[in-house]
């Protein structure tokens, strides 16, 4: 198996008749999926998705994969494919068409429509093509034919892109659900015949690579919530993300067998479902769907809210519901589920959650101690299936942390594939297929980016670390007048702290100290205010730290009169 290197430098120029493919997200962590692939100096991006932010990442709003690599070829890209319809995948699309707004965007029905309805609030109105699976398209330089694959959200796609220099298969984020509650299962048929073709490289999803065995089918988690709603004498709330079709079928088809009335909370859980159902994705009995203003009207037992929130995220409906910020709210004998797993980097978030919750008196439901949940990615046993299927001469494991790729690409090595055409390959590293033979030949920058309120990639990791050492940390300010002409202090010093736990007061014994140190400079030649701040910095410093064994922030001032 060829590693990613950290000596490794830029690439050299595409060979004539090879295809180069860069990852920009998604190898290494769990969201911001994108990849670019490269033709005959023609570009074919896959995919453009967030990743969302964890807790050493305050005040980010959404991190993007970083365009820089192909922000001087925009004119070079001939359309992003689309494989579903997940943040993770769709979420980063507003962004790369702000810099080319007429970027055709391929993708099935539900996945375009999921984009345009987020495109709208940019105020763009994009090029798209609608695909199915089986149909094969000519975009630019690339042939795609499109896969129907199975996954937490209908209408997934895998994409086969045909060059040549090769064919490469690219999964998406898929599972092999034999009994999905929309009958489409993964087409293995369509699988089996590209193999037979030959797949020269095939990109597989490897979140569930660690799991051994097989995914528990959707449809097993309907019983369970039947239960968990019959056996609930309150309000049911069930969380889950905003774009999981499949799960909000179940929660209405458990309340329609228990007689209660749905409401949709939440922007984006409401904008979504009201797609699917216009475009028939979700079927909704008569009746069953009430407005949330309505539910104050209804008996609690007759009441279930489907909102957002499930992974702690702190400005999604449960989490205020949880802090009892929210027009909605829950108490003794209402049961709150939660139907969906931890990505990895929330789990402290949304135990935050679980925990305000139950001190609310809520019972709450999650796929810790019910099946609640089931992945949608492939299980260990479906990836070899997979493997033993394509017979690909070629893998490059995608979609994962570390931990998942190496154990992709062990399964891969098991069914046959030889470890030196298995490519491990992180974001950014650059893999060239020429000859038949895909290996790594170098590395692009690619850093995250971070979405700020209205700025985007405008914050650095200098201005992070300065976020957390406020947070962690605090803040001391320090303030002097010192005369231009002697040198003397003339008011101050003045220290005053924000978050540091202690009154002002504490400061008092360095007073002096720092009065002495600046004096003593100043007749040792300092006349800069810059290097005078310098001094009061290292003066406080050292007694914050020996005193009060803290590091704040410290901000010094010093100006002359």
């Amino acid at each position: 198996m060829s590693h990613p290197h950290p000596d490794l430098t830029l690439p050299p120029p595409l060979p004539e008749g090879g295809l180069r493919i860069v990852p920009l997200g998604g190898l290494g962590e769990v969201g911001r999926n994108m990849a670019v692939l490269e033709y005959g100096g023609r570009l074919l991006v896959i995919d453009c998705g967030v990743l969302f932010p964890e807790d050493h990442q305050p005040g980010v709003d959404l991190i993007l994969p970083d365009f820089d690599y192909i922000r001087d070829r925009l004119d070079d890209i001939d359309a992003i494919v689309l494989t579903h319809g997940h943040e993770d995948h769709i979420g980063a699309v507003p962004y790369l068409l702000r810099l080319r707004r007429d970027i055709p965007l391929v993708g099935s029905q539900l996945t375009l429509a999921f984009v345009e309805a987020k495109l709208k609030e940019h105020r763009i109105t994009p090029l798209t093509l609608a695909v199915r699976e089986g149909q094969v398209e000519t975009l630019g330089a690339f042939e795609c034919e499109f896969v129907a694959v199975n996954h937490s959200i209908p209408d997934a796609l895998a994409v086969a892109v045909r060059t040549p220099a090769g064919t490469v298969l690219h999964t998406g984020d898929f599972k092999m659900d034999q009994l999905p509650l929309d009958g489409r299962i993964t087409d293995l048929r369509a699988f089996a015949r590209l193999g037979e073709q030959g797949v020269d490289l095939f990109m597989v999803d490897s979140t569930n690579a660690e799991v051994p065995g097989f995914v528990t089918p959707e449809r097993e988690i309907g019983p369970v919530l039947d239960q968990v709603f019959a056996e609930s004498t309150g309000r049911v709330v069930v969380a889950s993300f905003a774009s999981h079709v499949h799960r909000v079928q179940q929660v209405i088809d458990a309340a329609v067998a228990n007689e209660r009335k749905v409401a949709l909370v939440g922007r984006s859980m409401v904008r979504n479902m009201g797609i699917a159902a216009e475009l028939g994705y979700l079927r909704v009995p008569d009746g069953v769907l009430v407005d949330q203003k309505q539910i104050e009207k209804l008996a609690d037992d007759r009441v279930v809210l489907m909102c957002t929130g499930s992974q702690g995220e702190p400005m999604a409906a449960l989490s205020r519901i949880a802090n009892g910020d929210h027009k909605v709210s829950v108490g003794p004998g209402d049961t709150v589920v939660l139907a969906s797993s931890l990505i990895p980097g929330n789990e402290n978030a949304v135990f935050r959650v679980i925990n305000g919750l139950m001190r609310l008196g809520a019972r709450v439901v999650h796929s810790g101690n019910a099946k609640v949940h089931v992945s949608g990615h492939a299980s260990a046993g479906e990836l070899l299936y997979c493997y033993n299927i394509l017979r690909p001469r070629n893998v490059m494991p995608v979609h994962g942390e570390v931990r998942h790729l190496i154990a992709n690409a062990a399964l891969a090595v098991r069914t046959g594939v030889p470890a030196d055409r298995v490519v491990l390959a992180e974001d950014g590293v650059v893999v060239d297929l020429v000859d038949g033979r895909a290996s790594v030949v170098g590395a692009v920058p690619c850093g995250y980016v971070y979405v700020d309120g209205s700025s985007v990639g405008e914050l650095t990791e200098a201005e992070l670390k300065d976020r957390r050492i406020l947070g962690d940390e605090g803040f001391v300010s320090i303030f002097a007048v010192v005369s231009s002409a002697d040198g003397t202090v003339l008011a101050g010093p003045q220290i005053h702290a924000r978050g540091v736990a202690e009154q002002d007061d504490v400061f008092d014994g360095v007073l002096p100290d720092l009065t002495a140190a600046l004096e003593e400079a100043v007749r040792g030649g300092a006349t800069d205010t810059h290097q005078l701040q310098q001094v009061m910095r290292r003066v406080v410093g050292r007694f914050v730290s020996n005193k009060l064994r803290r590091r704040p922030m410290i901000i010094p001032v010093v100006v002359e009169a």
